[in-house]
């Protein structure tokens, strides 16, 4: 994999590192700003319906900007809208400065998804996914664990100040890594905007999106809410809160590493048969939470059955939007966070219901389910015949 592609992984590390440290986070933030946790998680959802609207509407307006420049200005507004939330005494203010982090974080990963995919061959996309998508689950093994430690010792605002000081390497990476030129942005027949656009009537494309965004869905929302879990329902300590973060990410980046080989070539096994795993796992661990070991080991799982899931998914889109060059990217991004938007929602509103903290878990299961009730499909084609249409 060429080094460019590294060097975005390490920005998406930083970014990746804020929209998932709220999951150790909330309580405090709660506390802190006279607010209910269920509250407190609506700026996961915030973060993501930026990155929503933000992935195609800043995908469409940096197109033709080169991508060093876009790159550089994402993460350096990333960056501003992080140290104000680290200011802040205002819910609201801070609610305003994670919409405001996700529209960067959208134009960013937009910016860097399509930038993936033309720096490997056409066969390669789930490759250089995986290693994008590895500064990601990087940040949920060191960066967000880390976070809820730092939080839990000097509080939540010194997290969010670390997170804009892990922006000023990566932005340097770039401004050093990546050329200045726009390079294939240069390369003409490239299709105009509204041919691109016009790639979403395609249902297959539809099709997978959605399945994308539902298996996020039960994954932000579970993870939104891992903090009561591992208080409340298991009754261990604070500080017990980063090992389980640990051992998400850490299954996280096992289950993206190894999609990332299969989901090329070998999509419809990673779907057949991490699909019902993962809609098993939610309910086993709403079932077994009050057993630390148990818990521990099944979140581990989860996290790497969610990302194999999800990122081979989520590489159906590129292939699916080939025909949309530079906003492939946007429409990714778009898929992973409509789920990361709706799953908190959801899981925030079982929080009031007879299941109480384990809500999310039961939740996320019946997302899965939903998922898997849609999916027969796009299996049976990918499945079927590996054809050209399928990767196309």
């Amino acid at each position: 994999m060429p080094l460019p592609l590294y060097l975005l992984a390490m920005a998406v590390f930083a970014m990746g590192t804020s929209e998932f440290m709220l999951a150790g986070l909330l309580p405090d933030i709660a506390s802190d700003l006279d607010v209910t946790v269920g509250t407190a998680g609506t700026l996961t959802s915030a973060f993501a319906v930026g990155m929503i609207v933000g992935a195609p509407f800043v995908a469409a307006l940096a197109r033709n900007w080169p991508r060093r420049s876009s790159l550089l200005g994402f993460i350096l507004t990333f960056a501003a809208a992080h140290a104000v939330g680290a200011i802040t005494p205002s819910f609201p203010v801070l609610f305003a400065t994670r919409v405001v982090a996700a529209l960067a974080n959208a134009g960013f990963l937009a910016v860097a998804l399509t930038a993936a995919a033309t720096l490997v061959s056409p066969d390669k996309k789930g490759r250089a996914l995986a290693v994008l998508l590895s500064g990601t689950t990087v940040a949920t093994i060191a960066g967000v664990p880390g976070g809820s430690v730092l939080g839990a010792v000097l509080g939540w605002r010194a997290t969010f100040w670390a997170v804009a000081a892990l922006c000023l390497p990566a932005a340097l990476s770039i401004l050093k890594g990546i050329p200045a030129g726009r390079d294939e942005d240069r390369a003409t027949g490239r299709p105009a905007l509204r041919a691109e656009l016009g790639q979403l009537t395609r249902p297959r494309l539809i099709l997978v999106m959605l399945l994308g965004a539902l298996v996020n869905s039960a994954t932000f929302g579970s993870l939104t809410f891992l903090a009561p879990v591992v208080t409340d329902s298991a009754g261990l300590g604070e500080l017990w809160i980063s090992v389980a973060l640990v051992l998400f990410g850490a299954g996280s980046f096992v289950g993206v590493t190894v999609a990332g080989r299969l989901s090329d070539r070998r999509p419809g096994p990673v779907i057949a048969v991490g699909g019902p795993l993962l809609l098993i796992g939610w309910p086993a661990l709403a079932m077994l939470a009050n057993e630390p070991v148990a818990l521990f080991i099944l979140v581990f799982v989860q996290g790497a059955l969610s990302f194999a899931l999800g990122s081979t998914l989520i590489t159906r889109v590129l292939y699916e939007a080939a025909g949309a060059p530079t906003m492939a990217g946007s429409y990714a991004t778009a898929a992973l966070n409509v789920g990361a938007a709706v799953g908190p929602v959801i899981a925030a509103a079982t929080l009031s219901t007879e299941a109480g903290d384990l809500g999310p878990l039961w939740a996320s299961g019946l997302l899965v389910a939903v998922a898997l009730l849609i999916a027969f499909p796009l299996l049976t084609a990918i499945t079927a015949g590996r054809s050209t249409e399928v990767l196309q």
